[in-house]
């Protein structure tokens, strides 16, 4: 067998760790908080770190998967476009890659359409707070578009290194600030503190928030495609996982415990420091701006691979992104607000990305892998086949994953798209030209950012350190949100 391959111009074992963190962590870290209102301190404790260990377990094995190509298949070693399907080719055969490829796209797409929605939702309360300017959501959406676009046209993702970094650190500051921000109204908000009753239909929605705060993957092959020693990608994968759960813990019960019912889609509104609350909108902002470089990446190289672009740069590949951004911005435009749609795609299609597949994908590479070292090239697997070479132990542990996976994802996904469903659709930003009730509804959410800057704590969002007056009418919000 070859020795590992080795490429000397990429990320060492640090660099792409942060690459991880910068490209997981950010719009999970803020919503997290509310997924354990609905789960209960313990419970939702419990499920962060056993979506951690299994999410670090699924990416070693991605790290196996790729690692196996590379040693078995020489074409792999120079760039590829197209990492993740390349494994369902070889793992499986055509058909699945393809499959593979869609669903890659779909989560990507999704979650870059929650990243612009979160970014730009973020811009809005932060100039409202500060300047007392109410910019349209609609509006805040194209300026992110406009502003990210350029960051997204490097070829892959060691060409900007220094966006990841710069997101990693951004996040490390925003989790300081969050934790110090919560402290400080535990004296005031504690007292006055709700926790809902349990309620199964969101815990089962928590499962789409946590595993949309986890699961990454999808960019994993990637990133590791471009690391100096692929074969180590492992490494950084359990180093950036546990950054990732130390970020995201203590968030979530500083939040769950301070705030309580209280808190909103994101625990930000809910900090009543303001110049905390705005600069940690700012960083996480710029967070998902820059985080959304690598979410970018995969639909990118698609794309181009479908149009059969050249690899160096030129006018086509500015042209390819810019429709890539235009269609993500369109949809942007399109939904009503981020918080359920991150439950929709956590607990649909990043579930199967970063769970299902991963696995899928070792138990059949390992096996092929094993009968070439047995001079049998014949790729075609049988089920038997594949319990027969694979580790009991390691077996037993992947079906119990599946299984988990599978109720899980399955029963989050019905449930966001009930609740969806269940709630009036908000209105296309481009309706509103034509639309006079729309209209309507958006003079109506104007007014709920004329007074107040605070999700205020207390059971029915009302209480302030420094007086009702500064109060969010989180109730009008939502029902003008709701209906555009």
């Amino acid at each position: 067998m070859d020795q590992p391959h080795i490429n000397e111009k990429g990320m060492s074992i640090l660099v792409t760790a942060l690459f991880i963190v910068g490209e997981t962590a950010g719009g999970g870290l803020i919503a997290l908080p509310t997924a354990i209102v609905s789960t209960g301190a313990v419970t939702g404790a419990f499920l962060l770190l056993v979506a951690a260990v299994v999410c670090t377990y699924t990416g070693i094995l991605l790290a196996e998967n790729w690692t196996i190509l590379q040693e078995l298949y020489p074409e792999y070693r120079d760039h590829c476009r197209k990492p993740y399907p390349a494994m369902g080719l070889r793992a499986i055969g055509p058909k699945f890659a393809h499959f593979v490829s869609a669903m890659l796209q779909v989560t990507q797409f999704g979650t870059a359409v929650v990243f612009v929605l979160l970014a730009a939702k973020n811009g809005e309360n932060m100039l409202h707070a500060n300047f007392g300017t109410h910019v349209s959501f609609c509006y805040m959406i194209l300026i992110v578009g406009l502003l990210v676009f350029p960051f997204t046209l490097p070829k892959s993702p060691k060409d900007f290194w220094y966006a990841v970094v710069a997101a990693m650190i951004s996040t490390t500051i925003s989790v300081v600030l969050i934790i110090f921000g919560t402290v400080q109204d535990y004296e005031v908000c504690h007292k006055e503190v709700f926790y809902p009753s349990f309620n199964f239909s969101k815990t089962l929605m928590s499962f789409g928030t946590i595993m949309f705060s986890y699961g990454g993957h999808c960019a994993f092959p990637t990133i590791q495609h471009d690391m100096k020693k692929p074969h180590h990608f492992s490494r950084s994968i359990i180093i950036a996982f546990i950054i990732i759960f130390i970020f995201y813990l203590p968030v979530s019960m500083s939040g769950y415990f301070v705030y309580g019912s209280s808190l909103t889609d994101s625990i930000i509104p809910s900090i009543q420091n303001i110049n905390i609350q705005t600069i940690v909108n700012i960083l996480i902002s710029l967070h998902v701006s820059l985080a959304l470089t690598i979410t970018f990446n995969p639909l990118n190289q698609e794309f181009e691979e479908i149009l059969n672009m050249s690899h160096d740069f030129g006018w086509q590949r500015i042209v390819a992104r810019a429709l890539v951004m235009l269609s993500v911005v369109f949809v942007a435009e399109s939904v009503p607000n981020f918080g359920v749609l991150l439950d929709l795609v956590g607990g649909s299609t990043i579930t199967m990305m970063a769970l299902v597949v991963p696995i899928v994908f070792n138990l059949a590479l390992t096996t092929i892998k094993k009968k070439k070292e047995n001079k049998d090239n014949e790729e075609k697997l049988t089920i038997k086949e594949i319990f027969q070479n694979s580790d009991k132990i390691k077996l037993l542990a992947n079906i119990l994953i599946l299984v988990f996976a599978i109720f899980g994802g399955v029963a989050a996904t019905t449930s966001a798209m009930q609740t969806m469903l269940q709630s009036e659709f908000s209105a296309p930003c481009y309706a509103r030209i034509w639309s006079e009730n729309a209209r309507i509804m958006e003079e109506q959410r104007q007014l709920t950012f004329t007074h107040g800057k605070i999700a205020c704590c207390g059971m029915f969002r009302n209480i302030s350190a420094t007086g009702s007056e500064v109060c969010l009418d989180v109730a009008s919000m939502a029902k003008a949100v709701s209906h555009g």
